[in-house]
């Protein structure tokens, strides 16, 4: 908007011009003409010009272009998502030098024997499926990515992406965790079901994030980790709504693995569940729960780790190909927790972890994961045994376990962050 003393500087150069030819010629319609050149050079000259911005939002515009698909429809979420129904040998995935001009796979016979689920029960757990509009058969529901997205990214090589840790299991780069996980084994795969919170992010750098992780590789640079659950993260996702999410590396955060379907790598096969897309309903404090059931393993035949969501529904899998540990198995698998602590404020963040309350509150106050199972070499869903727990910051976030016929192994975690025992 232009500032009063902008438009007093034009009304002067103007005024200037009533006491020369133009006024003499008689012709408004030339005073008119000159006075709005004016105008347009003087606004011209006025705005500055910043190169970094103009060519760091060409590269956006670029970047869209890639992982926006084109659509074959777009469904309108409540939230303000837009869905888009891509034709699903399309998707981002095959744009993978190894998947050039290939078709999603069929999704493998059989699953791990003792895994009860049946993709039958389809519950409809996301704002965008509320209308029970869904995408056609052949395409796949692929949250529309913005260029206010991307902008809020430190840069536009990082959107999409985890910050590097150093350290999986402590509190290098601000990450913090109340996990449960089993290692000194092979593994082939885990499940379990966990409640599904709102909890409060309060830096937009920050995120807060319930999920399991698959690993192999050593915690240095050959990492090798697949993730799946529920987060809230504001820088990526522009709100505070907790969304379904995967995440994938090779090598330790560093160049490969995005978020979701940010880059090529994981294939969705399924066109009624949106990975990124909000979930609904939530928990509530002392109220109605409602959980979210969560399977990865490895299809003993061709070797990828698929994806499977709630009640047995089948989101799709990674390529055995973009990992290096993880094309044999899986040395540990952890469940739980994990938030970053930016410190931006000099002191302790408030983000909460889970439901924002202490481990010790139990059900309907604290967060839950519950029938903890790995997938054994001769894909077997198992109980856990040897169960180790790590809370980075107890005073911040913890962890309990616990076990029972009905829930068998089971565990509650997270906490409020900042409080008089966490500075």
């Amino acid at each position: 908007m232009m500032l009063d003393q902008d438009k007093t500087k034009i009304k002067n150069r103007c005024c200037l011009l009533n006491t020369r030819e133009v006024i003499s010629s008689k012709s408004p319609i030339i005073l008119t003409f000159v006075c709005t050149l004016f105008l347009f050079v003087f606004m011209a000259e006025s705005l500055p010009v910043n190169q970094t911005s103009f060519h760091r939002l060409k590269r956006v515009g670029f970047h869209l272009k890639k992982i926006n698909k084109p659509p074959v429809k777009t469904i309108q979420s409540p939230d303000g998502d837009l869905i888009d129904c891509v034709l699903s040998h399309l998707q981002p995935a095959f744009d993978h030098p190894k998947l050039k001009g290939q078709r999603p796979l069929e999704p493998p016979l059989e699953r791990p024997k003792g895994d009860n689920s049946s993709e039958e029960a389809l519950e409809t757990m996301q704002l965008w499926a509320e209308s029970n509009e869904f995408c056609p058969e052949g395409t796949v529901p692929i949250r529309r990515t913005s260029e206010d997205d991307v902008l809020r990214a430190s840069s536009i090589r990082r959107f999409g992406r985890k910050i590097r840790r150093v350290r999986h299991d402590t509190m290098s780069g601000g990450h913090e965790h109340a996990v449960a996980f089993v290692n000194g084994n092979q593994y082939y795969g885990a499940k379990a079901s966990m409640n599904i919170w709102t909890p409060a992010v309060t830096d937009p750098s920050e995120f807060s994030l319930s999920q399991l992780w698959v690993i192999s590789g050593s915690f240095g640079d050959d990492l090798n980790t697949i993730e799946a659950g529920w987060q809230v993260s504001p820088e990526l996702y522009g709100d505070g709504y907790p969304r379904f999410f995967t995440y994938w590396t090779s090598d330790a955060y560093q160049t490969t693995g995005c978020y979701n379907l940010l880059c090529s790598g994981f294939v969705q096969t399924n066109n009624r569940i949106a990975i990124g897309a909000a979930i609904s309903p939530r928990s509530s404090y002392n109220g109605k729960q409602f959980d979210l059931g969560v399977m990865i393993w490895k299809d003993p035949k061709r070797g990828h780790w698929w994806l499977q969501f709630g009640s047995g529904v089948l989101i799709g899998y990674w390529p055995s190909f973009l990992f290096s540990h993880l094309q044999k198995h899986a040395s540990m698998v952890q469940f739980g927790g994990e938030i970053v602590n930016s410190r931006s404020r000099g002191y302790h963040t408030n983000t909460q972890m889970g439901s924002g309350h202490f481990a010790y509150e139990g059900f309907g106050k604290s967060a839950y994961f519950r029938n903890l199972q790995v997938v054994d070499w001769d894909n077997n869903l198992l109980p856990l045994t040897n169960i180790h727990l790590l809370a980075d910051h107890p005073n911040c976030y913890d962890i309990k376990d616990g076990k029972n016929n009905v829930w068998g192994n089971y565990i509650y975690y997270g906490g409020p962050g900042r409080n008089a025992g966490c500075q």
